[in-house]
């Protein structure tokens, strides 16, 4: 029998439309993105989704854009298979938020505007300093790391910002420490191939304690309640426990582990499958690299969500 690892989409997977054949078709699916849109300001979620005026270029409005319709995926799924064996709930990065929202330790509206604050921080941390991030293809990690430590100094800073499969990291700081890195790493045999990734800042990077901070005063007051099921953090490698509020502040500068957190789900909640929920299968592909024997299945619009339907019931 199947039992589910949830995965919800982290940025970078959006893309124009995206949800929008849902929207249109699903009910349910148009109430929660309505819903989402309700408690958001000076934003049209519609029009976002739409990308109209570029709007899925900014982080302010890309990330509540991405949640909401991986929320939006999660209610139609409670609503269509109650039953679904559902084991552990990971999002990358940003899609932790939704997971915490899905799992019930966030309130829907509280964490749509927690969430927009966290865009806005983050939006302006990426404008205050240029950066740049590359992701490196089997890397050599230990080269990776010394690589990185020998190209930062006291004005630039480069270090792995994610570790998403075992075949894939991602290196992000200052403009100029990442090109000297690149070129190093190039130069030393650091990585089978080094692709510089179009990305608004150099998330999960020192470079993000402004909003790092921001964020503590921001959670300070906020109440989580128990998980319904288990949500695994990308900065712990475990579960998300009492102390939400200080690991959502830590993974704004802290190293992403999407693999290890993977392995977690399989080898310690007995996950045998997982299910991605939101723009994109990026998600799925670094799950094949993690365990290939784990099913894989990924809804982002209409005609996917019917196909797993399909699938569940057997049709």
């Amino acid at each position: 029998m199947e039992k589910f690892g949830l995965l919800f989409s982290g940025q970078g997977a959006q893309y124009p439309q995206m949800g929008m054949d849902l929207y249109n078709k699903d009910p349910l699916f148009k109430e929660i993105i309505d819903r989402a849109n309700a408690v958001l300001t000076n934003m049209d979620l519609v029009a976002v989704l739409n990308n109209e005026d570029d709007a899925l270029s900014q982080t302010k409005y890309v990330q509540p854009a991405i949640v909401a319709v991986s929320l939006g995926l999660f209610t139609m799924l409670k609503r269509d298979i109650p039953e679904l064996p559902i084991q552990a709930m990971l999002g990358l990065s940003l899609g932790e938020y939704a997971a915490l929202i899905a799992s019930g330790v966030l309130e829907f509206e509280e964490g749509m505007q927690i969430l927009q604050d966290r865009a806005s921080y983050m939006q302006a941390d990426a404008q205050a300093k240029a950066s740049k991030m590359a992701a490196l293809l089997q890397p050599d990690i230990d080269l990776v790391k010394q690589i990185c430590q020998d190209c930062t100094t006291n004005e630039e800073t480069v270090s792995i910002a994610n570790y998403n499969s075992p075949k894939q990291v991602v290196i992000g700081g200052s403009v100029g420490a990442v090109q000297k890195a690149m070129t190093e790493l190039a130069e030393k045999g650091g990585a089978k191939k080094v692709v510089e990734l179009k990305v608004s800042g150099a998330f999960h990077t020192p470079l993000f304690v402004n909003a790092s901070q921001k964020m503590a005063k921001r959670l300070s007051k906020v109440t989580f309640a128990k998980s319904n099921v288990p949500v695994i953090s990308n900065t712990t490698c475990q579960p998300f426990d009492d102390k939400v509020a200080d690991t959502l502040v830590k993974q704004l500068i802290s190293p992403t582990h999407f693999a290890s957190c993977s392995a977690y789900m399989f080898d310690k909640l007995g996950v045998n499958a997982v299910l991605e929920l939101g723009p994109g299968d990026t998600l799925c592909k670094f799950v094949k690299q993690v365990d290939r024997k784990v099913a894989r299945y990924h809804i982002e619009n209409y005609e996917g969500y019917q196909a797993f339907l399909d699938a569940i019931r057997g049709n």
